[in-house]
């Protein structure tokens, strides 16, 4: 096997595997509140069903029509794999209750009230509901407890939190992770990037084409996770699918032009800051957190997209020396153009 084909295998390898995966968000996301008051604990979920692995995602569909004997069972699983432990000993969960939803709102919001023996001075919590939701599953929260908040995110490998009341803290190191865990797993973002770099000339270019796109979505995270200017989630996620089928039809569609690149790059680059905002702003992080909680989310963006790069560049070199390179473009740019046609349709019309 050439050294050329040995680079082109993993490529389309990627590719394969991202064509069924919808969502830019990498898996599904809760977002969870925690008010401590005394020696009582008010724990708020909220989850959106079609983001959710198929069996929880129909039962959460469920909850949302009304189904009491489905809303009994979640409220149980979030009793079963949430948990509290207040100076040593494990606070009891009481049976909890559904948040009336807003017209035209698609997420569930359930509530658990935990009694714990005593005020509460140091605070453990742990969450297993990925062992239900999957491994593609986070949560993203804040806990409020005497004038102070403390942020994190729990994921299969970070489930437990403890956290001394009244001390107050945002574990940067968290949102870090998930910034790197949103990129990784972006399938969308990384679809667009791909189908840029396909046709995007030499290094120099390639090195525009990427600088121009973080300069970009930096710019529109900042401004959506502070709340400063947002867009409607539908538009930005149908934007998002149609610019990787733009970028991939221009590839399928005579020679681009390489050094005008960066440009495009720069304008959907906005677009996917936006997107990118998501997790952060349905968190509703207070002012004081919200700054360092979005620079070590942003900083995770980077980095996730910064490996991705340092191993699709030099393989993309490395192809355009194969002689069968255009053929191998112009069938990735095809693939990719459906998926993100697919992507558009899903999104903008489902």
């Amino acid at each position: 096997m050439s050294r050329a084909r040995r680079v082109a295998v993993p490529l389309l390898v990627l590719l394969s595997t991202a064509a069924p995966l919808a969502a830019h968000t990498g898996g599904s996301t809760g977002h969870a509140g925690v008010t401590v008051e005394g020696a009582a604990i008010h724990y708020r979920l909220t989850l959106w069903p079609g983001t959710l692995p198929s069996a929880p995602g129909t039962e959460l569909g469920r909850v949302r029509e009304g189904d009491v004997e489905a809303r009994d069972r979640m409220l149980g699983i979030i009793r079963d794999k949430v948990s509290f432990v207040a100076d040593g000993v494990r606070c009891a969960a009481g049976q909890g209750t559904l948040v009336p939803a807003a017209p035209g709102v698609e997420s569930v919001t359930l509530t658990v009230e935990f009694t714990c023996e005593a005020p509460i001075r140091e605070l453990v919590v742990r969450d297993d509901i990925f062992d239900t939701f999957g491994p593609d599953h986070h949560t993203i929260g804040r806990i409020d407890a005497g004038g102070t908040t403390t942020s994190f995110a729990f994921a299969p490998d970070r489930r437990e939190l403890r956290v001394r009341l009244g001390a107050g803290g945002y574990r940067l190191a968290d949102f870090v992770a998930l910034g790197i865990e949103h990129i990784v797993t972006g399938w969308d973002h990384l679809l667009f990037l791909l189908a840029l770099l396909l046709r995007g000339g030499g290094i120099l270019n390639m090195v525009k084409i990427v600088t121009a796109f973080t300069v970009a979505h930096s710019v529109t995270l900042s401004l959506a996770a502070l709340e400063i200017v947002t867009l409607p989630d539908r538009l930005v996620e149908s934007v998002i699918a149609l610019s990787i089928a733009a970028v991939a039809a221009e590839n399928l569609m005579g020679r681009p032009a390489v050094s005008r690149r960066w440009v495009v790059s720069f304008v959907f680059g906005l677009v996917h800051g936006f997107g990118f905002s998501s997790a952060l702003r349905e968190l509703h992080l207070p002012t004081q957190g919200l700054v360092l909680s979005l620079f070590g989310f942003n900083a995770g963006v980077e980095i996730g997209q910064a490996a991705v790069v340092l191993v699709a560049v030099p393989a993309l070199a490395v192809l355009r020396r194969a002689v069968w390179q255009k053929r191998l473009i112009w069938g990735t740019s095809a693939a990719i153009l459906i998926v993100g046609l697919v992507l558009f349709v899903e999104r903008a019309l489902l």
